[in-house]
């Protein structure tokens, strides 16, 4: 595959060797720049890969497509969540990457955790921001304890918290080390969000088990 004609992206280099990648998934709307600032802000010098999603919903980027807000088409949501798997995978080779932490909000955490679930290896880790349960009944996942953060909005009009803790008991039934928390803002993101991602990333970098130790 050819990382530059596979998906419109964005690569920044890592300018320190102990911070791991991070691989940025916009939200409905957004692009490859969106994330930038915060991936920066969670993970000061980190290597950042910034992709864009390929599907138009009425000429908003997305990942894959859906039915209605919360009704996802799961045929494609695992067509995309391969390509990208795919696509990451081109790209750690090109670029000369370790396995990423995923950091996906919305509809980029949505796609992310479909790679958690349908190809486990292609992650080192995820953070998930407002993410929902992208597939119905996923296949059997080993996710062999990468660690997962998850954070949910606790005023989120379109995310229901019984579906954030569906996703959640999901990813640990396939061996995630999950790190549930409910932020008390709505769907978009705040600063709580970064601060809670940056002290999460900071500990899987030094080996502490987040969820533990709450």
């Amino acid at each position: 595959m050819s990382v530059s004609s596979s998906f419109v992206h964005r690569f920044e280099p890592a300018t320190r060797r102990d911070a791991p990648p991070l691989l940025l998934l916009h939200g409905t709307g957004g692009d490859e720049n969106d994330l930038l600032p915060l991936g920066a802000a969670v993970a000061p010098g980190a290597a950042l890969l910034a992709v864009r999603g390929k599907v138009l919903e009425h000429g908003m980027p997305r990942f894959f497509r859906r039915v209605a807000e919360g009704v996802f088409d799961e045929a494609d949501v695992i067509r995309r969540a391969n390509e990208l798997a795919d696509f990451v995978e081109a790209a750690r080779a090109e670029y000369g990457l370790a396995a990423p932490i995923a950091l996906g909000y919305s509809n980029g955490a949505n796609i992310t955790a479909a790679m958690l679930l349908l190809r486990p290896q292609t992650l080192r880790g995820a953070v998930l921001l407002r993410a929902m349960v992208p597939l119905a009944e996923p296949p059997r996942a080993d996710l062999a304890g990468r660690p997962v953060l998850m954070l949910s909005g606790l005023r989120d009009p379109i995310v229901p918290p019984a579906n954030g803790e569906r996703l959640a008991a999901m990813l640990a039934a396939a061996g995630a080390r999950v790190d549930r928390q409910v932020v008390p803002v709505g769907h978009a993101l705040s600063q709580a969000d970064a601060a809670l991602a940056q002290r999460w990333v900071q500990g899987v970098v030094a080996g502490i088990d987040t969820a533990a130790a709450e």
